[in-house]
């Protein structure tokens, strides 16, 4: 089987900084939708991965892609927390 070219991966990270863009611009335009910090919680932890993915197929060094593996843990953890945090005070009421 074929694997999908790395393109495939750059296509899936500049969707990624579309999808950041896009939803920036509709905060901006119509004062409500997700706070900056929440856009940035959600989509880093991903991108991350997928910069990690693209590092490993490359064949660069292997510490990048650790690196990248790394960072996306507290990516993830920042995302986690203020979900939950969220929840918690819709919970609240």
């Amino acid at each position: 089987m074929d694997t999908p070219p790395i393109w495939a991966v750059d296509l899936a990270l500049g969707a990624v900084a579309v999808e950041v863009l896009g939803l920036w611009v509709y905060r901006r335009a119509r004062g409500a939708g997700l706070k900056l910090a929440d856009i940035i919680g959600q989509l880093l932890a991903g991108a991350l991965l997928l910069a990690a993915v693209r590092t490993a197929w490359t064949g660069a060094d292997p510490l990048w892609t650790l690196a990248l593996l790394g960072a996306s843990l507290p990516a993830h953890l920042f995302d986690l927390m203020r979900r939950t945090r969220a929840a918690q005070a819709i919970a609240d009421g």
